[in-house]
Parts: C-alpha cells; structure tokens; sequence
C-alpha cells in the first residue's frame, strides 16, 4: 500500500509547486538574495522526472520582470512556469465584461494594458505597498459604494510577507478594509483560490494527490494546497513563525529547513530519480 505521509508520499508524485518569495528568495533592495541551497535545489528538480512549476501571489511587477528578477539571482525559471494572480485576473475581467478601477503597484500596470479602464464597475486590489495611502484607499471606496453590483478583486489576500528589512502588510489587510465599509466578499484570484491552484494542476495535467506545494504561507500555501487534495509543507525560512506549527486551523504534512532539504526528502524517497 502506497505511504500517504509525508515524505513516503514522495515516491508516488508526478509534480511539485513551489511558492518564490520565502521559498526562493527573500525580497528586498534590488533583486533580493537567494535563500542558501534554494538554487540548487531548483535544479536538482529541473533535472528529476517531476513536473515543477512555480505559483506566486507576486503583485509588484510583471511576469516577464519577476522571472528576469530570478534568473538574475541565478534560478533556471521561464515565464510559462510561473503562475500569478494579474493574468488570472484580466482573463476573470474580460470574461464578464468588466472595467477595472486599478489599485495596484505601478510596476504590474502592465498586465492590464489589454483590459478597458473606462468608467470602471469593479475594482482591483493588489499589493500596492506605499500605494496604499487613505487617499487612494478612499478613492477605490468610493468606486465600489458607487455601483450598484460591486465587485471587488483581491490579488491574494496574504496578512504580511517578509522583506529582507523585516515583515511588510499585504494585501489582505486592505481587502478586509474595503470589504468592512462596503459590506461585501471580495472574489480572491491567487492562493489561496481553489481555481488558482485548479489552473496550476490543469497545466500540468496531473490530479491533486500527483502534487505537492511547498511555502513559507501555511494558510495560503499549505492550507490552500491542502484544500484542493494535495499535499502542503512548509519551510522554515521566510514569513514562518514558530507558532505556525500550533496553528488552530492548518497542520502542514510536514516541515522543513528549507527548500533544500524538502528537496532531499522528496528525491531520497524517489531512489533519486
């Protein structure tokens, strides 16, 4: 009989999904710095029979300048691996023919070039960093008050993330905001969204118990991973806390050091395929 634990369950995956930031790398001034062994730990995957992808609630730039971002760092990734919320988000948007209001950081703007701005009839919240002013919360407010349907996005809706100066707010806290004065649900696209993760599995034609997800967010990584059936660990290296590992709500099926080290469980359990 096949081992559903963690790492036995390692011997019969087919596809492993890696969380970037706190995973990978740590953000911060310039390009950010690579977590130790998380390079090699890519590749050691890349050159396994696994199918590897990446799914990141990354909102402050475009794929294409993410992905240079890391390949700068020294990581073997291209664009077609990396999943994040902007382009789910503008095919949602022209699929029901909506008009965005847009707050997000200027750097992901461009993703939305295809989709109409004019008098917009739902907004968009992304992780906007110091764009998060009253001003510009007010004003996308004032949008969603003004409609008679409103319709609020959220780009994930993780509490805070870590940069390499310390912990920073995310974009959840501001969705919570609006959803409070609006008394409405924001619809959320990226982790920890079933659909999101669903397009993850769909690309890689594989069934959620074929995969494992591995983040330093044990509620949108490993608890959303969990939720759509397959497998979440967690590492102890970016946002992790201690008091994760007595969460109330999410258990992961294992924790780790680091991507390096779940790296080595997964391909030990494998005869080092």
């Amino acid at each position: 009989m096949a081992d559903s634990g963690w790492p036995g369950c390692a011997k019969s995956l087919k596809g492993v999904i890696l969380d970037m930031c706190g995973v990978l790398y740590d953000s911060g001034e310039g390009d950010g710095v690579a977590i130790a062994g998380s390079i090699e730990a890519v590749k050691k995957l890349k050159t396994s029979d696994l199918q590897l992808r990446f799914c990141t609630n990354e909102t402050q730039a475009t794929r294409e300048k993410f992905v240079a971002k890391l390949r700068r760092l020294g990581f073997d990734i291209s664009v077609a691996e990396v999943f994040s919320p902007a382009p789910a988000a503008v095919a949602v948007l022209k699929q029901r023919g909506l008009r965005p209001h847009l707050l997000v950081y200027d750097g992901v703007l461009p993703e939305f070039d295809s989709v109409d701005k004019t008098n917009p009839n739902c907004v968009v919240i992304a992780d906007a960093a110091e764009k998060f002013s009253y001003q510009n919360l007010n004003e996308a407010f004032r949008v969603l008050i003004g409609l008679e349907k409103p319709a609020l996005f959220s780009l994930g809706q993780g509490r805070y993330y870590k940069e390499m100066d310390g912990l920073k707010l995310d974009v959840g806290v501001y969705m919570k905001a609006l959803e409070y004065a609006c008394d409405l649900k924001a619809e959320v696209i990226g982790k920890p969204s079933p659909v999101f993760f669903q397009s993850v599995l769909t690309d890689m034609g594989l069934q959620p118990h074929e995969a494992v997800m591995i983040g330093d967010d044990l509620v949108n990584d490993v608890g959303g991973a969990q939720h759509c059936g397959m497998k979440g660990i967690q590492v102890r290296t970016g946002k992790y806390r201690p008091s994760d590992e007595s969460h109330p709500n999410v258990t992961a099926d294992g924790t780790v050091d680091n991507l390096a080290q779940a790296v080595d469980l997964i391909l030990n359990q494998r005869g080092g395929h």
